[in-house]
């Protein structure tokens, strides 16, 4: 369908590494990406970017995150900017305590706080895999190294990315949580157009922020340790947790196995760099074998 439309612009929202392909054949095809699809750059950025030079697309962040990172940057100048800064809501368990989370049930996982959204995404939210597969986009999409890009958790999900200046200042976007905000900005760009939804009062708000706790979100260091580690091991990262995600909705592993299970397929090794589509899948199916055995070591 995107191949025969001949669409000026694609916006791609699909779940998981499903959404890979789709987000090729919008750039072989010449029109610009809106991207919400983290997966498509965790899994094949560099293939991605060779397609956008080649056809001149354009890729346009629609992750809330990214896409409020990327007008940050239009707005103040990529020079200026020393440090990014990513926020989390914390997901459905950020205040239930660590000792019962081994009890806890894939409908209380996939029940978020302040957005609405597909199952598979809600978990990641709880575990925070959701955060750290965008703290890997970012790096990739802005170019910035993983050491200046942070996350903080953000329970009222009202700010959605900071950027700190050289002189030490913070600049932030802010709007109501509601994804039509992004979608339009994706969709009206270069152009920013009124917007009748997202607009956000600030009186009688409260705006809190804290550090995420290692011990109840072990997936986010992983992912900065799969980010630095290279493209293999982000796309190893990607598959294993979508096999455990799985696995948990179907009780096969509790809560916490999900991040036992990420670890174990990250041990590889895996090549730092996968350029080619044949490659990337054999990454993924290699992954996914090894999260399944995973699976099976912890099964309950």
């Amino acid at each position: 369908m995107i191949r025969e439309l001949e669409a000026d612009i694609v916006v791609n929202g699909a779940a998981g590494s499903g959404g890979l392909a789709p987000s090729i054949a919008a750039l072989e095809s010449g029109a610009d990406l809106a991207l919400a699809n983290k997966e498509s750059v965790v899994m094949a950025w560099s293939l991605l970017a060779s397609l956008s030079q080649v056809s001149g697309s354009r890729i346009l962040p629609v992750d809330s995150e990214h896409a409020a990172l990327f007008q940050l940057r239009q707005r103040i100048g990529v020079g200026e900017i020393e440090e990014l800064i990513i926020t989390a809501s914390g997901g459905a368990f950020r205040d239930r305590p660590l000792g019962e989370l081994a009890s806890v049930s894939p409908n209380e996982a996939a029940s978020h706080p302040n957005w609405s959204m597909g199952r598979k995404i809600t978990i990641d939210s709880a575990t925070m895999a959701n955060k750290g597969l965008e703290v890997i986009e970012a790096s990739r999409l802005f170019g910035f190294p993983p050491e200046r890009i942070k996350v903080l958790v953000h329970p009222q999900s009202l700010v959605h990315a900071l950027v700190r200046t050289r002189d030490g200042s913070l600049y932030a976007q802010v709007s109501e949580p509601d994804m039509r905000v992004p979608i339009q900005n994706a969709l009206t760009w270069p152009e920013a157009r009124p917007c009748p939804f997202g607009r956000l009062e600030l009186a009688g708000r409260v705006f809190e922020f804290r550090e995420p706790e290692a011990a109840r979100y072990p997936l986010l260091g992983l992912a900065y340790e799969a980010l630095a580690a290279g493209e293999g091991a982000t796309i190893a990262y990607n598959a294993a947790n979508e096999v455990a995600v799985a696995a948990f909705e179907v009780r096969r592993i509790a809560y916490p196995g999900i991040a036992i299970v990420v670890a174990k397929s990250l041990a590889g090794p895996w090549p730092s760099r996968a350029v080619e589509l044949g490659s990337i899948f054999d990454i993924d199916g290699r992954a996914r074998a090894s999260a399944e055995a995973a699976v099976r070591e912890i099964e309950c």
